[in-house]
């Protein structure tokens, strides 16, 4: 029986779960010197059903994954772990209560990030969803929903993002780490009050939360041997070294997830690179507390 876990209690990815089952599928065919179309037939299947398993498309049905694991003639010990793994990737997360009404992209990050181990981030643009006020949320719904319509929820969308906040900022929680880029604290398009009362609430998260460390990238930031990323990403890894470690890039439409090795070696070099070009986390605090008195001053009228 695929279950809900209770609220408040992590559960490993289902979709980090998927893209190791449909590896396993893949290379115990490919060991066996079967094609794709070869299976299907022994099994009366469409030659789809097989691909999209392979491929991670969708939540398995873990009958399909146990009538491959027969035909195959897998072994007792390999089968039961196999099964085992695509029970994990076949359970239901509490995003799943909300389907897209949260966001589809949202709804992406409360899977992966969902027993993750470590999360890194970088991010030029705005403040993570991880550690927005619901204001300033609010306020981007307001600037998203100027350029058409909307395609979630923003009463389902907070209720969502306060969900993973608890999860994800719990002391239990993942390592969570974030490289800023200080344009995002310089270029402002909500209300100043709100992104003044934000960035207070952001030097809180991190003056009080051990696990959770942000690392302002200055504009002037001497950076030999890397480029400006073009788009915000993240790096999460898991406690099971099985699982792989998964970059998630932002894309204008839609957010790109990848498990490929060279992908997320690259990712995770470029992180580097940018580490090493960053404040110390005592003078982020301070750029911060700069930024933040800056435009208190400004939404009160009082200069600066």
């Amino acid at each position: 029986m695929v279950t809900v876990p209770l609220p408040g209690v992590s559960m490993v990815s289902p979709y980090v779960r998927r893209q190791r089952l449909a590896a396993e599928l893949r290379k115990l065919r490919e060991e066996r010197g079967m094609m794709a179309d070869e299976l299907a037939k022994r099994i009366h299947y469409s030659r789809m059903k097989i691909s999209r398993l392979e491929n991670a498309h969708g939540r398995p049905d873990v009958a399909d994954v146990i009538t491959i694991l027969n035909t195959l003639e897998i072994p007792d010990q390999k089968w039961k772990e196999i099964v085992t793994l695509a029970h994990a990737a076949a359970t239901k997360g509490w995003w799943d209560r909300y389907g897209d009404a949260m966001g589809a992209r949202q709804r992406l990050y409360a899977d992966v990030e969902s027993g993750a181990a470590t999360i890194r981030e970088y991010n030029n643009t705005t403040i993570p969803g991880l550690l927005q006020t619901a204001e300033y949320s609010s306020a981007l719904v307001k600037l998203k929903r100027a350029e058409g319509a909307l395609g979630f929820s923003p009463s389902k969308m907070t209720e969502a993002r306060e969900r993973r906040q608890a999860v994800i900022l719990d002391p239990e929680g993942p390592v969570y780490d974030l490289i800023l880029d200080e344009v995002v604290l310089r270029r402002i398009s909500v209300p100043i009050e709100i992104m003044a009362a934000q960035l207070h609430l952001l030097i809180t998260r991190v003056t009080s939360q051990p696990q959770t460390n942000v690392r302002v990238l200055p504009v002037d930031a001497y950076m030999e041997g890397v480029a400006v990323p073009r788009s915000a990403f993240s790096l999460y890894t898991f406690p099971d070294p099985a699982d792989p470690p998964m970059v998630i890039v932002d894309a204008p439409s839609h957010d790109l997830a990848y498990t490929e090795p060279d992908d997320v070696d690259q990712h995770v070099k470029r992180y580097e690179l940018l580490s090493e070009a960053v404040l110390s986390s005592e003078d982020s605090l301070k750029c911060l507390a700069e930024a933040a008195d800056r435009l208190s001053r400004r939404a009160t009228g009082a200069g600066g």
